[in-house]
């Protein structure tokens, strides 16, 4: 997906936008900065500052590369995570099939970036926006744009604003994981009238049937896999009544970030059918993994001998306040960490270029921009000290940064990540 944009985010300017750069960076290019290989802890960066490990974010795309030939997976990966078009690049050289998005904006990051192949894990009904996928496909033979739909009001809005488009929108009926899950057809036999509105549309092509198993009530192995079997059938159903004549190939699809073992074993059983099958993968949250949340819930926990993905997040806070021995205060908040699933979690401290664990060192709130740190009688922090913060949740990391260092284990920074919220 190589592409001119991709080429100028080196060209942009470093400047107020960016958290946590170099006072004395403002006014170069970030590829000029790059350049430099400065270092994170000594080479003028200011705190907050929010850092991916170089190391650990190649083992992840590695990880999950491998992972998804060894069960016969396509890949794609969710970006909303990230929003990080450097990320899809690197996703996609790494063999994924192409990128999951949630919503138009996202969808007009990707193409801009040169993605050709989008999954857009939501029933799409804005005209303006459905128009201006249809421009694209029209434009360009090479893209393609699959996209959910989940009710026969929403087909016929869809085929309403694509009236006189060309080449035809391909969907995907998303099966709800269960009553009172988030979205998605109920039932096979809405399901069913559901696919007939796609048949009668004429400017829809049904091309398989998805949905997210994240969302099954009270979900362990046996509830998800038994809603993965749902999914199957309901393809394999689809199929033997004829629904995807018009398709190249089925379209299979599920997988976040908790239960894409289940996702790979139940969707080796999927039998053959009239049709090539893309069984399709769309975990995001492993690019950078983390330290609460999904390092609990990551399936390689239960398949250990698969390999383990590693938290690639570190955001650096100094210290500047120590009124007690039980407590201190660090100069990061809720505008710099994720805190809706889990608190950061002190992993280190750095002082006079010394690193060492952040022994007795908890974190008990966040302020909009201060950690309030608990120091135990066993915790030797001051002020001026660099704080070390492991973060629960990508999805709400990426999300506060436009341009995060990557830096290697001794503290080079080999690149700049650009996001786009």
């Amino acid at each position: 997906m190589r592409s001119e944009a991709l080429a100028g985010l080196a060209a942009e300017r470093v400047g107020h936008r960016f958290k946590g750069l170099p006072p004395d960076a403002e006014g170069l290019t970030v590829g000029e900065l790059t350049a430099q290989r400065r270092n994170l802890f000594d080479g003028g960066f200011t705190t907050p500052v929010l850092a991916l490990s170089a190391e650990r974010l190649e083992h992840n795309l590695r990880l999950m590369e491998t992972y998804a030939v060894r069960h016969g997976l396509a890949f794609a990966p969710h970006g909303k995570t990230t929003m990080a078009p450097q990320l899809f690049d690197r996703q996609i050289e790494r063999g994924a099939w192409g990128i999951t998005l949630a919503v138009p904006h996202q969808v007009w990051v990707a193409r801009a970036f040169g993605v050709r192949r989008i999954f857009l894990a939501n029933e799409l009904v804005d005209p303006a926006a459905l128009r201006r996928i249809a421009g694209e496909l029209a434009a360009d033979p090479g893209f393609r744009f699959v996209c959910y739909v989940d009710s026969v009001r929403g087909v016929e809005l869809m085929d309403a604003a694509l009236a006189g488009s060309g080449r035809p929108l391909d969907v995907v009926i998303e099966l709800a994981a269960g009553d009172g899950a988030r979205t998605g057809v109920r039932t096979e036999a809405e399901c069913a009238r559901v696919a007939d509105a796609v048949a009668a549309a004429r400017h829809l092509r049904l091309v398989g049937v998805a949905g997210y198993e994240g969302e099954v009530p009270g979900a362990d192995p046996e509830r998800v896999g038994a809603w993965l079997s749902r999914l199957v059938a309901l393809a394999a159903g689809f199929d033997k009544e004829g629904r995807f004549g018009g398709a190249d190939e089925i379209v299979v699809s599920a997988g976040g970030s908790a239960w894409f073992d289940t996702v790979a074993e139940v969707f080796a059983e999927i039998p053959e059918l009239s049709l090539p099958v893309l069984k399709l993968l769309r975990s995001g949250a492993y690019v950078s993994h983390d330290d609460g949340h999904y390092r609990r819930l990551t399936p390689f926990n239960r398949v250990p001998g698969e390999g383990a993905l590693e938290p690639a997040f570190r955001l650096w806070a100094q210290v500047v306040s120590r009124p007690s021995p039980e407590q201190a205060f660090a100069n990061a908040g809720k505008r710099d960490a994720a805190h809706d699933l889990d608190l950061p979690v002190a992993l280190a401290v750095r002082r006079d270029g010394v690193e060492r664990p952040a022994t007795g060192v908890s974190v008990a709130r966040l302020s909009d921009q201060h950690a309030w740190l608990d120091t135990g009688p066993e915790a030797d922090v001051e002020v001026g000290d660099w704080v070390g913060l492991g973060l629960s949740h990508p999805c709400t990391t990426f999300d506060k940064w436009q341009l995060i260092p990557v830096a290697e284990a001794d503290g080079t920074v080999v690149d700049y990540i650009r996001t786009f919220f």
